[in-house]
């Protein structure tokens, strides 16, 4: 499933450039995560880098977007020849 950022974000700019895919962004008041773009971290590290570096542990798993672990390989797969695409 992908992560979200809960309110209790202090905008202390430190998961926004640990996440591979770019699916961290600042929103209108804290940060937030693109749920198309986020992989939990799968096929870049074991586990999700943004989670590890918040120090007030506000990112949880989003329930609306429950995703198994192929699910999450296929997101990374797809992600991954989208980024080739543009760069060619």
């Amino acid at each position: 499933m992908a992560l979200m950022i809960t309110d209790e974000c202090i905008n202390c700019d430190v998961c926004e450039p640990e996440c591979p895919n770019d699916a961290i962004y600042m929103g209108l008041e804290i940060y937030e995560i693109h749920p198309d773009k986020c992989t939990e971290c799968v096929g870049h590290y074991d586990t999700p880098q943004c989670r590890q570096v918040c120090p007030v542990d506000c990112i949880p798993f989003d329930p609306a977007h429950k995703e198994n672990q192929m699910q999450l390989m296929a997101k990374y797969n797809l992600l991954l020849t989208k980024k080739k695409a543009q760069s060619a």
